[in-house]
């Protein structure tokens, strides 16, 4: 039994270290389309995205969680709200890429498990231990420095912290299984990105077919890249505990921020450094909560 349960334990490591190994890489692949407006390469990410989910739903016969939500009005509309919440933080995400703010972003998502525990206090009402609260305050001491030291918010940072933030939350809200949660989101914003699309295209400037091969298949492709990293992540979560989940989170944004500092040659003074710093000490103090949960969930004796 516990040679099965450590084998799905590593199994759910690699899935997930996958995932968010993933989406560090993203700026890699938003990179070559930097000559693509924002809004067009959102569009064909949701309209590709939901026609791959489709194909996946029905190869792995999993319509059934859909067709059950479909039938919620109250569900429907959370996740009306939350689709349009990712759409958001997807456009904003890829216009940083492309826009030369990849270290920004990167912070974006250092910050975000931050934003959650102030979320989950202010909107459901839970509690934070001291180490959460330190935490916090050590985040908002590491934003105000970044405002103060540029002149200037970091408001791609805080906007994809909040959007991804409050995504979460609405999925909290009306939960659903990782991939019929992706698929109604995406089906629902699917028919306004298809009629932006055929949109452009009337007007002359819709990029599809005037990219070369090269940039065709990137677009198309940006519906594997979304939904690939989601199913891992899945599969991955479904087999650990979430606090080893929140401490490989950090891998996402720390290749984001190799990226953008070692090869797109993004500014990282001591200023802004110092900023990081505050918040990594942040972090570093929230996995420590998390880890000794864990540690004490495995030393107990009904966990044996």
């Amino acid at each position: 039994m516990s040679v099965s349960s450590s084998d799905g334990a590593g199994r759910g490591v690699l899935y997930t270290v996958g995932a968010f190994v993933c989406w560090g890489l993203f700026p890699l692949y938003w990179k070559p389309l930097h000559e693509v407006p924002a809004l067009q390469i959102l569009c064909h990410r949701i309209v590709w995205s939901a026609l791959f989910v489709a194909l996946v739903l029905t190869a792995l016969r999993q319509w059934g969680d859909l067709r059950a939500a479909l039938r919620q009005p109250r569900q429907l509309g959370i996740f009306a709200l939350s689709s349009t919440v990712l759409s958001l933080n997807w456009l904003i995400y890829i216009w940083a890429v492309n826009a030369g703010h990849v270290v920004e972003a990167s912070l974006g998502y250092f910050i975000n498990p931050l934003v959650n525990v102030l979320l989950g206090r202010l909107v459901l009402s839970e509690r934070l231990s001291r180490p959460q609260r330190l935490a916090v305050a050590l985040a908002a001491a590491g934003v105000a420095w970044l405002t103060l030291s540029a002149g200037a918010l970091p408001w791609i940072a805080l906007s994809l912290a909040a959007t991804f933030g409050l995504y979460g939350l609405l999925r909290k809200m009306a939960p659903l299984p990782s991939l019929p949660g992706l698929a109604l989101e995406t089906f629902l914003m699917s028919p306004l990105a298809l009629a932006a699309l055929l949109w452009f295209a009337w007007r002359g400037d819709g990029a599809f077919g005037h990219l070369g091969w090269q940039g065709d298949v990137l677009l198309v492709g940006a519906g594997v890249v979304t939904a690939v990293p989601l199913l891992m992540f899945a599969a991955g979560a479904r087999r650990l505990k979430l606090a080893t989940v929140g401490v490989i989170q950090y891998i996402g944004p720390s290749i984001q921020l190799a990226l953008g500092v070692l090869l797109y040659g993004e500014p990282f003074g001591p200023d802004r450094a110092l900023g990081f710093a505050l918040i990594w000490a942040a972090l570093l103090l929230y996995s420590a909560v998390g880890l000794r949960g864990l540690w004490r969930g495995r030393r107990s004796p009904a966990s044996v």
